[in-house]
């Protein structure tokens, strides 16, 4: 297994045309991303919402009643996972691909590195406000979000500069620059 990415876009009318061209950008970004932390399997979930889903979200989950641009929900942290397994799993045999490590064998959320979730909306305004495309604001967001799964965080001036400096470095990667 890879990388990957799988999306959802919960906004009125769905996606079309132009969501794919981002998917495409940011699966582009999720194996530089990858080959950069040493990652290189996994699965993450990105979805697309809008500012109402996404301050839902953040009530939920953070306690703050206000959207934000994204949040990640990592499937890494700690022994305490709020999603668990409790089952059997069986690969199909038409799959081809084996299970590597015989402890996560009948666990099929193994593989999952965590969900992302982007507002659109907040991120075309920022993208207007900062003076740079929608593609690169949306890949930013993306790669920040992809780091935070991975553990980064920027809780201190120290962890700030060494989880920007990894984002800018990504993006500068795949030519999207301010």
């Amino acid at each position: 297994m890879t990388l990957s990415l799988e999306w959802i876009d919960e906004r009125e009318g769905g996606s079309g045309p132009r969501e794919e061209r981002w998917m495409e950008l940011l699966e582009k970004l999720l194996v530089a991303a990858g080959r950069m932390e040493e990652v290189d399997r996994g699965i993450v979930t990105l979805t697309l919402t809008d500012d109402e889903g996404i301050r839902e979200l953040n009530r939920q989950y953070r306690g703050l009643d206000k959207p934000t641009d994204v949040l990640s929900f990592s499937l890494l942290e700690g022994e305490e996972a709020d999603i668990r397994f409790e089952g059997e799993y069986e690969a199909s045999e038409t799959d081809g691909e084996g299970w590597e490590d015989e402890e996560k064998a009948g666990d099929p959320f193994s593989d999952l590195l965590g969900d992302i979730v982007i507002s659109v909306p907040r991120a075309e305004a920022q993208a207007a406000e900062y003076g740079h495309s929608f593609e690169r604001e949306l890949g930013f967001l993306f790669v920040h979000g992809f780091l935070h799964l991975l553990g980064y965080d920027h809780g201190t001036e120290e962890e700030e500069r060494a989880m920007f400096a990894r984002q800018e470095e990504v993006l500068r990667e795949a030519g999207l620059t301010r």
